[in-house]
């Protein structure tokens, strides 16, 4: 199976797609409804100019977007309660809260985070895997492309080097931070931007 067998034509052309254990056989074969949901959420989605000049506090108006149609689809934010029994004492252990859950499905965007935020999404996958809580993890982020925009646009400083996108996740992922949760990451491209 590959990128190419299992991700449609006109997804590959506005995203970078990538995957770590075989998250996109689980993805297509264990969680089809969820895998139509994200295919219907990324057909639709596309941001322009307004949408990068307009601040959006402590989430901007593209993420809130593409949040709000997962939630329309059936998608809710979930932190899941977790904790280690150690000689009867009970520890609790809560997980980061994650995006967008559905059917053993987390799904996480990163469209303008510092870094750092991926190693929380990864590792919360990891654990909520070797739980048995979740089947796989699924990441939506910018495709470092994108740079050019803000630049053009004047922004360039706030979605600078140091913010989430796929070539800040993907060293991560190679290097194992998922462990072995199967991760399923979307780029979004230019190819998304209507001016």
């Amino acid at each position: 199976m590959s990128v190419e067998s299992l991700v449609p034509s006109d997804i590959r052309e506005r995203y970078d797609t990538y995957e770590w254990r075989n998250g996109l056989a689980v993805l297509h074969t264990a969680h089809a409804n969820c895998f139509r949901d994200i295919l219907t959420v990324l057909r639709e989605f596309v941001f322009s100019k307004e949408d990068v000049l307009t601040p959006g506090g402590s989430k901007s108006g593209i993420a809130r977007k593409i949040d709000g149609r997962f939630y329309e689809l059936g998608w809710v934010e979930k932190t899941y309660e977790t904790a280690v029994i150690v000689d009867g004492q009970r520890l609790d252990s809560p997980t980061h809260s994650v995006d967008c859950v559905k059917d053993r499905v987390a799904l996480e965007l990163e469209w303008n985070n510092k870094d750092p935020f991926f190693d929380r999404d990864l590792n919360n996958f990891r654990q909520l895997f070797e739980l048995r809580a979740i089947d796989l993890g699924v990441i939506i982020t910018r495709a470092t492309e994108l740079q050019r925009i803000f630049t053009e646009l004047g922004r360039g400083s706030s979605f600078g080097n140091s913010t989430t996108h796929v070539s800040k996740l993907l060293p991560r992922l190679e290097g194992g931070a998922g462990g072995g949760c199967p991760i399923v990451v979307f780029g979004i491209t230019e190819r998304c931007y209507v001016g």
